[in-house]
């Protein structure tokens, strides 16, 4: 019913003698297993049990023997791994009576619960603050919240499957898991019904801010705006890309944005890395010259092979 292992770092993210922090995940992983985790006081290492002695021995019955045979496969060395563990386990004691396999019988066994029905589903926690689109960021996909936690620390627990947010213990919102990177899962009802309490977050602040930078960042804006399913998903890039022009001037942010609009690089990092390598300083080389068939002596035209005589 309770765990005492020694202050490993993966298991015990802050060692005390009265109340040390378990790692979130080791703590799911015994709840799940309706155990408790207890560690050891800090340089106190008989708090815990002998693991160690019973690898030793192991080693000693087990490795050793096996160091100088060759396996050709897995299933060989497991059964043989299975045959020298059944004998370790009926070699008798030195000095107490009967074997590790009898004493497992009588104290071990008729102790044991049964396992839960579902297995353990490893997850993860990471803390996040509720962006001003009301979505929180895991692994790159942004999902929704309700809209009055905006710039409130969420604790964030997400698996293979699923993510959930918590906010002072209490799970406000579960997502399906997506892996979907730079895109948005939205429920509607985390959704303010109006936008006033938060009215100075709204499409057209975003377009007065891009106007004052010029046309080709106002039409950029526009173009991400109506790209997304709900206009406050493109806020979180929109303020990525106009805080760009603090850095860089509006004049090179006014050219980048012009520049992405040709080639379709609608997104901040694309905008951002046009800035750093100053692509927006370069002429942008026109397609349509490019379109026109190329004639040289030496390429070969449909007339070739059609022929039967090379």
């Amino acid at each position: 019913e309770a765990v005492v292992p020694d202050n490993l770092k993966s298991g015990v993210s802050k060692s005390c003698r009265y109340e040390p922090d378990i790692n979130p995940t080791y703590h799911d992983l015994a709840r799940h297993y309706q155990t408790v985790v207890l560690p050891a006081r800090p340089r106190k290492p008989r708090d815990k049990a002998k693991a160690e002695a019973g690898v030793l021995l192991v080693e000693r019955w087990i490795l050793a023997r096996l160091r100088k045979h060759t396996f050709f496969n897995l299933a060989d060395l497991n059964r043989e791994i299975q045959r020298l563990l059944a004998a370790l386990n009926a070699k008798p004691f030195k000095r107490l009576p009967g074997t590790r396999s009898s004493r497992f019988c009588e104290i071990d066994q008729p102790a044991l619960k049964p396992l839960p029905l579902a297995p353990y589903e490893l997850a993860y926690w990471k803390k996040a603050t509720v962006h001003l689109d009301y979505h929180v960021e895991v692994d790159g996909h942004y999902y929704s919240v309700p809209y009055t936690l905006v710039k409130k620390k969420l604790d964030i627990r997400y698996t293979a499957r699923t993510v959930e947010c918590f906010y002072r213990n209490r799970r406000i919102a579960s997502h399906l898991r997506s892996t979907i990177r730079g895109r948005h899962t939205t429920i509607k009802a985390h959704m303010p019904l109006n936008h006033q309490k938060y009215s100075e977050w709204n499409p057209e602040r975003f377009k007065r801010w891009a106007a004052k930078t010029g046309p080709q960042a106002l039409l950029l804006t526009e173009t991400l705006l109506v790209q997304r399913q709900h206009p406050q998903q493109a806020y979180r890039s929109l303020l990525g890309i106009l805080r760009l022009g603090k850095a860089y001037g509006d004049e090179r942010l006014e050219a980048a944005c012009a520049r992405a609009l040709k080639i379709n690089a609608l997104s901040y990092r694309s905008i951002e890395s046009i800035l750093k390598n100053g692509l927006d300083q370069k002429t942008l080389l026109n397609n349509e010259k490019n379109n026109k068939p190329v004639e040289h002596r030496n390429i070969r035209g449909a007339d070739y092979y059609n022929s039967t005589v090379h």
